[in-house]
């Protein structure tokens, strides 16, 4: 799939510091920090999680042995993230942040597990980090912690990447995460190979917003405070299954307190400083390829169209998603795994990925290469192009990568 295409499946107050100022900061604190040793490692063992059962199905998305825990320090504080497999060469690293109100199991399993998406990242050393104190398991912050801005909690992955030794990184966001990787390109371009926005809003809280944000929460416990942001309305008056499950598994199994300051710290974001070059002058912009991705009638649908209207129309891909409410990765983990499939081949990887839907049988899926960008295509954001044409120009182009 090349770059820039617009895609619709159908089936049914906080200051800032300057970003300048920050990568200086962050870059000389990286510096003092490399000789010493700050990460602690655990396998991922049953009997360490102690997990309440609502998770057991959770759990078993990830196979016991393959993932390890790491606690490592940044010029922010510790962060958690769990990663399988070791960078290879260049290759980026897939590194995933989650939405606020959930964490990387509740926010990624379904998406991981789906055989698609197995099949593709079987090649990439994968990378899930969870927000200060948003782990299962975490302990309540102490009274009085400050929380990390927006800023920060970006400004916290540099030490992830330098850590483990990525060359660079795919990421892969959900409205807080996608924010948050945003801001992360905006900083440091050179450590973003590519995007995937899911339910992003480049936009910070007005007042209006942000008192009846106040006042629901006074109203409200704060997994239903939550909810609204991450699922359509239709998901939350229907009361779905999933709505239920999630309900019940944000009060469970994420600390309430330290869910409430990440809550908090996420409606006083700023808006993120982007414009599409020409608008503006001196008008900055993500410069990786970008696929964004939204549900229909999801609550951030406005906000990812005027996110789209920011970015460079030939590196930008947007997916629209029916029947896929709040968060597609849930509901829709086979079309959105079909998607980055195509989005990674468009950026040049081509994955050789066995496809159910062929009478004649799996075709091979031993590799996954990397042709010279010059031999990519470059569409603009304007096309739209039926999904058999798109499966078409994307063999074309891997029937042309094994030559």
């Amino acid at each position: 799939m090349g770059p820039g295409l617009f895609w619709n499946f159908s089936s049914k107050a906080n200051c800032s510091v300057p970003q300048s100022l920050l990568q200086t900061m962050l870059l000389s604190r990286m510096a003092g920090m490399k000789e010493q040793q700050f990460t602690e490692e655990k396998p991922l063992l049953q009997e360490q999680r102690g997990q309440d059962t609502e998770m057991e199905n959770c759990e078993t998305l990830m196979p016991i042995g393959d993932w390890k825990e790491h606690d490592i320090e940044t010029p922010y504080g510790m962060l958690h993230v769990v990663i399988r497999g070791a960078p290879k060469g260049n290759k980026p690293a897939i590194l995933t942040y989650h939405d606020v109100g959930l964490n990387h199991k509740l926010c990624f399993n379904s998406f991981f597990h789906n055989e698609d998406m197995q099949e593709i990242t079987k090649h990439f050393v994968v990378c899930h980090v969870d927000a200060p104190g948003q782990q299962i398991g975490a302990s309540q912050m102490p009274q009085g912690y400050q929380y990390p801005t927006m800023d920060q909690l970006a400004g916290m992955l540099p030490s992830v990447v330098q850590h483990f030794g990525f060359k660079s990184i795919l990421g892969i966001g959900v409205g807080a995460g996608a924010y948050i990787l945003a801001k992360f390109a905006l900083i440091f371009p050179d450590l973003v190979e590519g995007l995937v926005l899911l339910n992003i809003d480049p936009n910070g809280k007005g007042w209006i917003d942000w008192a009846t944000g106040k006042l629901s929460g006074f109203t409200s416990a704060l997994p239903d405070t939550v909810l609204p942001h991450l699922f359509s309305q239709e998901e939350l008056m229907n009361n779905t299954e999933l709505v239920q499950s999630y309900r019940q598994q944000i009060n469970n199994t994420v600390n309430q307190v330290n869910l409430q300051l990440f809550w908090n710290m996420y409606n006083s974001r700023r808006d993120l400083e982007m414009n599409r070059t020409g608008t503006i002058i001196n008008a900055k912009t993500l410069k990786c390829p970008v696929m964004l991705v939204v549900g229909d009638n999801a609550p951030a649908e406005e906000g990812v169209v005027e996110c789209n209207s920011k970015l460079d129309p030939t590196n930008t891909t947007f997916l629209k998603m029916a029947d896929s409410g709040g968060l597609p990765q849930l509901t829709q983990p086979g079309k959105l795994s079909e998607a980055f499939k195509y989005f990674l081949q468009g950026m040049g990887y081509i994955a050789y990925v066995k496809d159910r839907r062929l009478s004649g049988g799996p075709v091979p899926s031993a590799s996954m290469t990397r042709l010279a960008r010059s031999r990519t295509a470059s569409l603009t954001s304007g096309s739209s192009i039926e999904s058999s044409r798109i499966r078409g120009f994307t063999h074309s182009d891997s029937n042309e990568g094994q030559g």
